[in-house]
């Protein structure tokens, strides 16, 4: 939920502003004019069945289950597959988590990190929590910057998440780039985005993980 609405006619100020604080190429720069591009394409529509779409598709790309359900009649993810009957964006975003989270908490009901806001059986996915609170707050963070990417890299209208999921949150600040750049800085240094800023493709990302096995 966005803490604090920006005004439509003061979003290219708040834009303006988090760039100048992003040093010219730099990769947090690189990632934020990304994101910030996607507003040309909102007035194409957002959550549209072709975005639903693409988002189930990239579930399946990633070797990720999917069920044509609502997570409000069990979870958003059950350890092996997503329930696919929310906004392309919340699809992505469970992607971003499962990409995000280490490969022994995969296979626990929204990823052991407690129930997620659309999770229907509350109690069950909070009761396989497997976290601390610093974790949790932390892979929240990347796996909502590395879902807006993906939707990025999918033409998606990502702009809006990243408002939605407060990236934009006290835009007059240093802080508020500064924050931006060091989340990207833990993408990277996972191996979830290259030196351009872009997320790795399934192909990539697959490879990676049994160079790493």
């Amino acid at each position: 939920m966005q803490l604090t609405h920006i005004p439509e006619d003061q979003l290219p100020a708040a834009i303006a502003a988090v760039r100048g604080h992003l040093a010219p190429g730099t990769l947090a720069r690189q990632v934020f004019d990304r994101i910030a591009a996607t507003l040309e394409l909102v007035p194409q529509g957002y959550d549209t069945p072709a975005h639903r779409a693409q988002a189930v598709e990239l579930c399946h790309r990633f070797g990720i289950e999917t069920i044509d359900e609502a997570p409000q009649d069990a979870y958003s993810y059950d350890g092996r597959a997503i329930r696919t009957r929310s906004e392309a964006y919340v699809l992505i975003h469970e992607v971003a988590h499962w990409l995000v989270a280490p490969p022994e908490r995969r296979g626990l009901k929204d990823f052991g990190l407690g129930a997620g806001p659309e999770t229907g059986r509350i109690d069950e996915a909070n009761a396989v929590l497997s976290v601390d609170q610093e974790t949790q707050i932390e892979e929240e963070a990347l796996a909502s910057l590395l879902g807006i990417l993906w939707e990025a890299e999918l033409g998606q209208p990502a702009i809006l998440a990243f408002l939605e999921q407060n990236w934009l949150e006290g835009w007059e600040r240093p802080s508020c780039a500064a924050n931006l750049a060091e989340n990207v800085q833990r993408l990277h240094g996972r191996g979830l985005i290259d030196a351009a800023g872009r997320p790795i493709p399934p192909e990539s990302f697959a490879a990676g993980v049994r160079r790493a096995a």
